[in-house]
């Protein structure tokens, strides 16, 4: 090999090792996983099929979640500290946080992101349109705060 030839073939040799590292990078955040937790363990009724939808859901957005039926749901999401009348479909456990109800997955991973110093977040009922629902949106869903003692403030607007 000629000595003029040598320089470029390392300039070539650095440049495609930045490229495929910044291919890693492009190809590990296109293909994110939720940020923090990745198993999930969802309470709901027995008899409740739209819990699991999004249990399915869940999956589909790389989470594990094991499915639990139970007839003290609302006990359930009480200790959890989820005021009555904000209390969604299902309750679900991941890393240090309550979901309560159809939150939508970018809610679920803003959550995990900023790990704010509260107990979860809840989708309070069964609102048409939700994951794991069926039907049209009908309106933007309200996601609201869980906090022992405190009333819930909304957390998200989706």
């Amino acid at each position: 090999m000629t000595k003029g030839k040598e320089p470029m073939k390392k300039i070539l040799g650095f440049a495609s090792l930045g490229t495929a590292g910044a291919a890693a990078v492009l190809a590990m955040s296109l293909n994110a996983a939720p940020v923090a937790a990745q198993e999930v363990t969802l309470y709901k009724n027995p008899q409740c099929g739209c819990c699991e939808s999004y249990a399915d859901y869940l999956r589909e957005n790389g989470f594990t979640v094991e499915v639990k039926p139970t007839h003290d749901l609302a006990q359930i999401s009480r200790e959890a500290g989820i005021p009555d009348d904000f209390q969604g479909c299902h309750t679900a456990f991941l890393d240090d946080y309550v979901v309560s109800g159809h939150v939508p997955i970018d809610v679920v991973n803003r959550l995990l992101e900023e790990r704010p110093e509260i107990a979860g977040v809840t989708l309070p009922g069964m609102p048409m349109g939700s994951p794991g629902m069926g039907g049209a949106k009908q309106e933007p869903f309200k996601i609201y705060t869980v906090e022992e003692g405190v009333s819930p403030t909304v957390y998200a607007v989706e």
